[in-house]
């Protein structure tokens, strides 16, 4: 291949000073991105280089084409963005092909786009063709190659997407022992088809639209027509309509904004980084938004029961609820254990079997503190030793979780700052915070702890018996693109009890959850539903 380079000592393309002149007038009359090409190689390259500021990382790679290496033509990527085999093969593809066509009239044919695309075979990605600098710009941002060729006021855009990616791994918030053992990665397109491996139905639909005006980041919608109800598709494309923000690094930008409720502590909006989770809700009439740049997909609705279920529950065997059970249990004792230990040591001793109370009147002689303000100092001192845990490398971290707990408790019980059996009390509370499935679960009954803490210390169990009655009406006010937040309980659905707190074999899992609206309620063909053998049969047909 002829390549040719003209480059000044700032890097761009040496022009004669006539056409430098009528360069420097063009990129004035064209300052605004959206001007069409002009067709003159040189000017529309000098336009582009100006309006993307003369970028470093923008590459240009010149050739002469024609029967006799007349024409000139240039492809423009952007390094790191793009494939470069991809690149090369679509150059060399070209520049062969170029001396093996029967050209005709050369000049004419070359300034013809059309003519190009019917004469030479792109074997490479998606082929587009555009006339506008927005265009060409938008093209080049998202690793395509864009051709340009002397006396075509047209741009042929061709899909050579690639670069360095992060490999397909294990997920690392959301590990199970049995079941599939991927994650998803920061790239859309591949993160689309780890889900379309899973449901091979023509059914699929994805949607894609760019948010954020500078990173104009891709956000698709994913679900199955049929299946997902309209009227939460129409919610989850108006409020993605209705986002306008400069920049979409993470799905966490696109949750604040889409979520019913955005004052509340508990998430109305759930993810996953396991596109076997991304996939069953998708069976269930829930609706995927994908975001490019990030590893967790976004689910809608959500509800309370489902930041309580894990995806290891639908691989092992059924134990009607037991685990599941467990994790509730788990729950209030994350919530309430310091807030009643405080509560009944302070207002409500007769409470207290009276040998056991002796034993805590004895651990908190010499204790200069009050039992709430006991529990604070331990309650900060632990939040504090898990965040150090996180920020620091992964080789000590853990380790240092770990002693700087046994450490700091040993120390403030023999320093006679805090009783042993406050020391008992939040680790068990810890310990109980680490069963939720969510993370994000998590972090709203971390930040419940200390309001109930609060309340037990002022009002005794008075106080947090108000409390808990505030936040279930507060969880019945909640809903999730309109479907109430504590279904299938309140409202009570009796036939969604089969996958809230207990889990039903999956031969009695006939119908998909009510409260989403399903535009097809049943997992297999109705009228299967009382023989075993026969739902496995039409679940399997059905994808």
């Amino acid at each position: 291949m002829q390549f040719f380079f003209r480059k000044n000592k700032s890097g761009m393309n040496r022009l004669p000073a006539s056409k430098q002149t009528g360069q420097q007038e063009g990129g004035k009359a064209a300052s605004n991105d959206n001007t069409p090409l002009s067709g003159l190689l040189q000017v529309d390259l000098q336009e582009l280089r100006q309006q993307l500021g003369n970028s470093s990382d923008l590459i240009v790679r010149e050739m002469m084409i024609g029967p006799d290496n007349e024409i000139p033509c240039a492809f423009v990527f952007i390094a790191g963005l793009t494939d470069e085999q991809s690149v090369f093969r679509l150059m060399e593809s070209f520049y062969t092909h170029s001396e093996k066509s029967e050209w005709g009239n050369p000049r004419k044919n070359a300034g013809n786009m059309e003519w190009i695309l019917r004469h030479f075979p792109f074997a490479i990605g998606d082929i587009k063709l555009t006339n506008r600098f927005k265009a060409v710009k938008s093209a080049l941002l998202v690793g395509h190659t864009v051709l340009l060729i002397e006396g075509c006021n047209q741009a042929l855009s061709v899909d050579t997407s690639g670069g360095q990616r992060r490999s397909v791994t294990e997920p690392t918030s959301q590990t199970v022992v049995r079941g599939p053992q991927e994650g998803f990665t920061e790239a859309l397109l591949t993160n689309i088809a780890m889900i379309r491996r899973k449901i091979k139905s023509p059914d699929i639909r994805v949607e894609t639209r760019q948010i954020g005006r500078v990173t104009q980041t891709d956000v698709s919608i994913m679900f199955i027509e049929g299946i997902a109800d309209a009227d939460i598709l129409r919610q989850v494309r108006d409020r993605l309509g209705q986002i306008n923000i400069d920049g979409i690094l993470e799905s966490n930008y696109i949750e604040e904004f889409i979520q019913d409720s955005k004052y509340s502590v508990f998430p109305t909006v759930t993810n996953s980084e396991r596109p076997d989770s991304v996939a069953a809700a998708l069976l269930e009439g829930r609706v995927a938004i994908l975001i490019d740049g990030t590893p967790y997909v976004l689910i809608v609705p959500a509800v309370f029961a489902q930041f309580m279920q894990s995806a290891e529950d639908y691989y092992h065997r059924a134990d009607y609820g037991l685990i599941r059970l467990l994790r509730y249990v788990a729950l209030m004792i994350s919530l309430l254990a310091p807030s009643l230990y405080i509560a009944i040591t302070t207002f409500h001793q007769e409470m207290i079997p009276t040998s056991l109370l002796v034993s805590l009147a004895a651990q908190r002689e010499g204790i200069p503190f009050p039992a709430f303000i006991e529990a604070l100092m331990m309650e900060v001192t632990f939040e504090l030793l898990r965040e150090a845990g996180i920020r620091m490398p992964r080789a000590v971290g853990t380790s240092i979780s770990i002693v700087g707990a046994l450490v700091l408790g040993s120390a403030a019980v023999d320093a006679g700052l805090v009783s042993p059996a406050m020391v008992i009390i939040v680790s068990i509370t810890a310990i109980s915070g680490f069963i939720f499935p969510s993370f994000d679960m998590g972090i709203s009954i971390r930040m419940l702890r200390f309001v109930y803490m609060a309340l037990g210390a002022s009002f005794g169990i008075f106080g947090i018996i108000v409390g808990l009655i505030a936040l279930v009406l507060h969880m019945c006010h909640l809903s999730s693109f309109g479907v109430p937040y504590l279904s299938p309980m309140a409202p009570f659905k009796l036939a969604d009890q089969k996958d809230a707190v207990v889990r039903v074999p999956w031969w009695q899992m006939y119908t998909r959850p009510e409260a989403l609206h399903p535009r097809n309620l049943w997992r297999v063909p109705k009228g299967n539903a009382s023989d075993p053998a026969r739902q496995d049969g039409g679940e399997q047909n059905q994808g």
